[in-house]
């Protein structure tokens, strides 16, 4: 009897634990980095979306748990993007285009992100803003609708937008992208459901795997680590993200 099968199974279920426990860790669900994980074991294309989004949920979900009981979720920052990012979201999860345009327009933006987080690293640490409602209802439009049509939550985005705005930390920034990421996901799969009519059954196996690495990463990134540690760790998901939709 080959061993192929279960190595390769016991490899891919390692590494989903151990993206969920990173993503997770900064308030984010991993749909990319689940995504990238699903490509590169050559996963059916139509069955990475659907995963993505489910994992997604039950990560993001877990994520926002520890960090709104650690007093790091603020409403006033969360409800504008909100506002319109779950209707934006619906439609891009029911809209079937060639998304490969908006992957290469995502990735830029993350580099441009990460170079900009990187390069004010060094730099005293500055006084958190009020958040602007109207350009958070316009940019939580424009994150849903990316959102829904690429398969992920907006948390890679939206993170990034509210530190370089300097809207909120970056621990208030994890628990608003948390929940963000749950009901961006919760509306891209409606709007994909209601398009599709079929859900890939395959994908719930995979769901105690992530789940797991998202109890540990959320935990830790809630309560044990400081909020620069937390800064590198999304420098780095960020990076990985940009290089994930460059390549595939």
């Amino acid at each position: 009897m080959s061993l192929e099968l279960p190595v390769s199974i016991i490899v891919f279920t390692f590494l989903l634990i151990a993206i969920a426990f990173l993503y997770a860790s900064i308030g984010h669900g991993g749909a990319s980095g689940y995504m990238a994980l699903m490509a590169l074991f050559s996963f059916h294309p139509g069955f990475i979306k659907p995963a993505a989004l489910l994992l997604n949920l039950f990560v993001a979900g877990t994520a926002f748990w520890f960090f709104k009981k650690n007093k790091y979720f603020s409403w006033q920052l969360f409800y504008p993007f909100a506002i319109t990012s779950i209707p934006a979201a619906f439609i891009g999860g029911y809209l079937r285009m060639n998304a490969q345009l908006y992957k290469y327009l995502l990735a830029f933006f993350l580099l441009i992100a990460v170079l900009k987080m990187l390069v004010s690293s060094d730099r005293k640490k500055k006084n958190t803003k009020p958040v602007h409602v109207l350009w958070a209802l316009l940019i939580g439009f424009v994150i849903g609708l990316f959102s829904g049509m690429i398969g992920i939550g907006g948390g890679i985005i939206l993170s990034p937008v509210i530190l370089l705005l300097a809207w909120g930390n970056m621990k208030e920034a994890a628990a608003v992208s948390a929940l963000f990421i749950l009901v961006n996901s919760a509306a891209g799969i409606t709007g994909y459901l209601l398009h599709q009519n079929i859900w890939p059954a395959q994908s719930f196996w995979l769901v105690p795997f992530a789940l797991l690495g998202g109890i540990l990463g959320a935990k830790y990134g809630s309560s044990k680590f400081s909020n620069r540690t937390l800064n590198v760790i999304l420098s780095v998901v960020l990076l990985m993200a940009s290089v994930k939709l460059f390549l595939l």
